[in-house]
């Protein structure tokens, strides 16, 4: 994901803190949260992920008049390409890859004010062997979010596994 300016708002703080059923008043109540350690309203821990939707490009995202990989047993519109060739899956990794871990590291709270961007870049690789699935193969990446002044703010990890073969149910 690169994402040139992602502003953070106190409005989106909030809809994204009822939308993760969090009703903590520090993400929404600018008089209690003056109370607390931060001193003001500050996102929640996951809150730069809707960061994806000022990416033009972000491939989750349906587009107007393009196929889209949905979420169903099959992918809405996309099927899978011939088995066993180069390139055998639809778009997004469909029955072999999955979103396996991901990590975030706070270097200081996130609050309404800050302008983000966002750049992505790859981690580390490595293989696992499974009986049913053949070989694993993890991909981390690694996106730093860094605020209007070019300090960082989070660091996000992001591991993702694609099998050798599908596994079936």
């Amino acid at each position: 994901m690169a994402v040139e300016k992602f502003a953070v708002e106190a409005s989106h703080i909030m809809m994204f803190a009822r939308s993760i059923g969090d009703p903590n008043p520090i993400y929404h109540d600018a008089d209690q949260a003056a109370g607390t350690e931060p001193g003001s309203i500050i996102a929640p821990p996951t809150f730069v992920q809707a960061g994806a939707q000022f990416d033009p490009d972000y491939r989750l995202r349906p587009k107007i008049g393009e196929p889209w990989m949905g979420s169903g047993r099959e992918a809405t519109s996309i099927k899978p390409k011939e088995p066993g060739s180069a390139d055998d899956q639809p778009t997004g990794m469909g029955a072999r890859g999955l979103h396996a871990e991901q990590h975030f590291e706070y270097h200081r709270h996130l609050r309404p004010g800050d302008v983000l961007s966002a750049t992505t870049k790859p981690g580390e690789s490595w293989e696992k062997q499974s009986k049913r699935a053949g070989t694993l193969s993890f991909r981390e990446t690694v996106t730093e979010y860094r605020d209007q002044n070019g300090e960082l703010v989070i660091t996000a990890r992001s591991v993702g596994v694609t099998t050798e073969k599908a596994v079936e149910g």
